[in-house]
């Protein structure tokens, strides 16, 4: 390892790469690691990720760096070497409590952005600046301009699942899990809700608000099918299906449960199902799996293009460079910010 970490102050990534060994000494420091996850990671893969989850360790304590990492990662990075684990607003609400200078966002570009607006002056790191989301991508600033001209006096929330420039057209952020409340909290007769059109009808059934929507889709949570969920009731009779509210809402209609990110696991803890079904990106299920032996997991697999560009090697050479380095438009960041910390603001 001695030669490795010569070749990683020298810069010299490439060599730096080939010599990540599993010896002895690297199954001393790690080992330990794999029991959280040794559920869900066959051990024929272990030997691979443990000496890069031992790298991005020791880069992590020389950078003092933390990592934030969303429920859709895999479990190498999910539970080997993230700090800080959650959806979308955990992780925006423990973004603003950490005293590290470095940020790690182990998750798509939106949720880096997301980080670097409530820590202007920390370093934040994307592995992949490809990482995108198809629901950030479906709206612009000028559709939202377009948007308050078509529907005057009508205050915007806005999904994290956008773009800096977006929250910045908006007067208040929100997440799956706290829409309700974001939008009773306006007091408005009515709001535009985007860019989730699923999500924003789903929250239409669960408040006397109008909700105006706008035609955005997780490239995810849009496949899943109910006649998909209607053949697995029928193979498992003892199934408990659970499903994200960015789905169609044929979909929810065939679940037994709707719920964010955190209430989906939050029901798996709370209910002990003995089969389950969760119908999302399918790595939350291997991590949730990780710590719910006493439940097995029917898994329809549908996953997130864009999450999967995170990587153990993409994250260890972004600490390795300090880069790709995140930045918000200054044009934009002050507005956009305004709009995350007044969602954090309401409980």
């Amino acid at each position: 390892m001695g030669s490795n970490r010569e070749a990683v102050r020298r810069g010299d990534v490439q060599a730096a790469s080939t010599t990540l060994e599993y010896t002895r000494e690297v199954a001393d420091r790690v080992d330990h690691i794999y029991e959280k996850m040794r559920s869900v990671v066959p051990q024929i893969e272990w030997p691979v990720f443990a000496p890069e989850i031992d790298e991005i360790l020791r880069l992590k304590a020389e950078r003092k760096a933390v990592i934030l990492a969303h429920n859709y990662q895999t479990p190498e990075i999910f539970h080997g070497v993230a700090d800080i684990v959650g959806d979308s607003l955990a992780l925006a609400r423990r973004a603003t409590e950490t005293d590290a200078p470095v940020i790690v966002q182990a998750g798509v570009h939106f949720m880096a952005e997301t980080s670097k607006l409530l820590n202007p002056e920390k370093t934040v790191l994307i592995p992949d600046l490809g990482a995108g989301c198809s629901l950030a991508e479906s709206i612009t600033p000028a559709d939202v301009r377009r948007l308050r001209e078509a529907y005057p006096d009508t205050p915007v929330v806005t999904y994290v699942n956008t773009s800096a420039a977006v929250k910045a057209e908006s007067d208040i952020c929100c997440t799956s899990g706290n829409a309700v409340r974001i939008v009773e909290s306006l007091g408005a007769d009515r709001v535009i809700f985007i860019p989730d059109e699923y999500l924003g009808k789903y929250v239409a059934t669960q408040t006397d608000v109008q909700i105006i929507t706008w035609k955005g889709h997780c490239e995810v949570h849009e496949r899943f099918t109910p006649q998909e969920l209607i053949d697995y009731r029928r193979a498992y009779n003892d199934l408990r299906i659970i499903a994200h509210p960015e789905c169609p809402p044929e979909v929810l209609a065939e679940a037994d449960f709707v719920g964010s990110t955190s209430q989906m696991i939050g029901f798996v803890r709370e209910e002990h199902p003995g089969r389950v079904l969760m119908v999302t990106e399918c790595s939350m299920s291997d991590n949730v799996a990780a710590e719910a032996p006493q439940t097995e997991f029917v898994r329809p697999c549908n996953l997130c293009p864009h999450m999967k560009r995170i990587t153990l090697s993409g994250i260890r050479e972004s600490l390795e460079k300090l880069g790709p380095e995140v930045s918000v438009d200054p044009a934009v960041a002050d507005s956009a910010r305004r709009a995350v910390e007044r969602m954090l603001e309401v409980q």
